[in-house]
């Protein structure tokens, strides 16, 4: 699995330019989503793909208005992710990225660059290392990106110092890492599944903002982080039970989701 992931993560060489999509998980974000996708800069992404999670707001509509193109991807932030993947075909890196408006786009070029060129496999934005807006993160979720860091650390000798959903990998590099979380543990398995592909990895400092409109649905409500949170912790004891069930030298297949949970892929049709 390590070969093959690596060399899937090679540079084009003169082949064409690598196509970006930006794939951006949203529910209910209908009052920051046009701005979030507006503000992407369309030199560092060829598709903007929404990802609607069933918002019972207008969320779709404000996305389409903007620019973006739209699929319903089905219930679950890991499922919205994957689904976002799936849609672009067509694209060779994929860049994630949260729909509320607080991460900040002018630093996909930065995550983008380094696949681009060849350098790297995984591209991930730190929000501790970067400077934060007063407010814009919570104790708990600091406190969990740090515990999270240090687990993967001695699991896999991988230091990180954030979850940042701020992201970027190569698409056929991502699909070949069995991707099976979807719900909110997406990011911390997708981090946990890279360090233990020993994937070139590297992390950097990018800024955080407060939020521009709506509600978290995580550090929002004491139940949105406790859910949250429990996710998170059974995906990372499942991922690393598994690691540690499978030797160094096994080429036993990772897991994967099967087509009928992954949900609805098509096009947004506009409101019914």
């Amino acid at each position: 699995m390590y070969h093959e992931l690596r060399k899937r993560g090679t540079s084009t060489g003169g082949k064409a330019p690598m196509r970006v999509a930006v794939v951006v998980p949203a529910l209910n974000e209908e009052a920051c989503i046009g701005d979030v996708v507006r503000r992407i800069p369309r030199d560092a992404a060829d598709r903007i793909i929404v990802a609607d999670g069933g918002s019972k707001d207008l969320t779709a509509l404000r996305a389409r208005e903007a620019g973006a193109e739209v699929i319903a991807a089905g219930k679950g932030y890991g499922r919205a992710c994957l689904n976002g993947a799936v849609a672009a075909d067509d694209c060779d890196i994929l860049v994630f990225m949260d729909g509320d408006g607080a991460d900040d786009v002018q630093a996909i070029r930065a995550i983008v660059g380094p696949i681009r060129s060849g350098e790297q496999d995984f591209v991930i934005g730190s929000r501790t290392r970067g400077k934060r807006a007063p407010g814009s993160m919570a104790w708990h979720q600091l406190a969990a990106a740090r515990f999270a860091g240090l687990g993967i650390q001695l699991l896999y000798g991988v230091q990180f110092t954030d979850m940042c959903a701020l992201r970027g990998i190569r698409r056929d590099t991502l699909m070949a890492l069995g991707m099976c979380e979807l719900s909110y543990g997406w990011n911390l398995e997708m981090q946990m599944r890279a360090a233990a592909n020993r994937l070139r990895i590297l992390e950097i400092p990018v800024d955080y903002f407060c939020r521009r409109g709506g509600s978290s649905k995580v550090a929002g409500s004491l139940v949105g982080t406790a859910r949250a949170g429990t996710r998170i912790m059974l995906t990372f004891l499942r991922v690393a039970a598994k690691a540690k069930r499978r030797s160094p030298a096994s080429r036993e297949p990772a897991d994967t989701v099967p087509d009928s949970e992954l949900g609805v892929r098509q096009p947004w049709a506009g409101p019914q």
